[in-house]
């Protein structure tokens, strides 16, 4: 699910697989092992990505339908 996630975020804000690598700072191929089913990030990224959509890992996970953060 969470790979389904963060390509669904990525395409609705017209990101590129490239650009969303160098923006979290990695290479390209290592971005591509996140959505493939390959090794998970690390907290602290899952955290930034979370930060920068906006979304709860909740979301990110599929544990939830509901974007908004209960902040």
């Amino acid at each position: 699910m969470f790979n389904n996630r963060l390509r669904l975020l990525r395409t609705e804000r017209g990101l590129t697989q490239r650009r969303m690598a160098d923006m979290l700072g990695l290479t390209e191929r290592n971005y591509q092992r996140y959505k493939s089913d390959g090794p998970m990030p690390r907290y602290k990224m899952l955290l930034e990505l979370a930060d920068y959509f906006g979304v709860s890992l909740d979301y990110l996970f599929g544990r939830t339908e509901k974007r908004e953060l209960n902040l």
